[in-house]
């Protein structure tokens, strides 16, 4: 597991100035990284449902609850799940994987059982809350995974092909998967790192928003970066995150057709 210290880890989010003060107990959350390598020993469901204690007892908009997560551990369910995906090898080989998911099905059911008409669920407004409920409880479930010893990767790969998600997992209309998780041990050959930050004044403004930050110098603090990983240093982080919001087919890997699918599911109708 990785044990950098708290120093040690803000160099590595924002270069070489020393934090203003060190704060031990938070040490952990400066520690967070993807993991994609996986020990192969199974972590105990009794271990998961606590996770889900703590995922569920994240911040959630009115008390709707709007997120869901499914697991898939059957070897040939997950197979599927790994090439709808993008193939990710993590996705096949992490002990626990997770499809994330918006969840308005859920309300809509109670609503209607209570005699009430669920008609604003129709509104941008709800989409927008499920999404935050869900990513409230998955980062709660991977702040707890993490201070448990464990490691997590996101994957946004789960958005390539929502159709294909919605038939694998039985998901009813009203429900968007939003990204998956993966869940293990840390293999002991795992060499992920803490990767840079963009400085704090480009992202924490005071009283207004500055349309003008400095990304420049991160530019230049990801050059050093992607020297470490074997990674081209002379492409930038701008242009690299560039090309990622090109709109370009490569870039959508299959998602350009989310917004069309998810009115027809019934989401962000007005």
């Amino acid at each position: 597991m990785f044990s950098e210290t708290f120093a040690a880890l803000w160099r590595a989010r924002y270069g070489d100035a020393a934090p203003p003060s060190e704060i031990p107990a938070l040490t952990p959350f400066l520690r967070h990284r993807s993991v994609r390598d996986f020990a192969p020993e199974p972590v105990p469901e009794d271990t998961v449902r606590v996770l889900f204690a703590a995922a569920q007892s994240a911040a959630t908009s009115s008390h709707l609850q709007l997120w869901s997560a499914i697991s898939v551990q059957d070897p040939a369910r997950r197979e599927a799940i790994t090439k709808l995906c993008g193939d990710q090898k993590q996705v096949r080989e992490a002990p626990w994987f997770f499809a994330f998911v918006v969840d308005l099905f859920r309300i809509e059911t109670a609503a209607r059982a209570a005699g009430e008409n669920p008609a604003g669920l129709d509104y941008a407004e709800f989409l927008v809350m499920g999404c935050i409920d869900a990513a409230l409880a998955a980062e709660r479930f991977t702040a707890a995974a993490e201070a448990a010893g464990l490691g997590c990767c996101y994957i946004g790969g789960l958005r390539n092909d929502v159709e294909g998600v919605k038939r694998l997992l039985g998901l009813p209309g009203r429900c968007l998967p939003v990204f998956g998780v993966c869940l293990g041990k840390v293999a002991a050959s795992c060499r992920a790192e803490a990767k840079p930050r963009l400085s704090q004044p480009a992202v924490w403004f005071r009283e207004r928003y500055d349309a003008a930050p400095d990304t420049a110098e991160f530019d230049r603090r990801m050059a050093a970066f992607y020297a470490s990983q074997g990674q081209k240093a002379d492409v930038t982080w701008a242009q690299r995150s560039g090309k990622r919001v090109d709109g370009s087919p490569k870039a959508m890997t299959g998602r350009a057709v989310l917004r069309e699918w998810m009115e027809r599911e019934g989401f962000s109708r007005r």
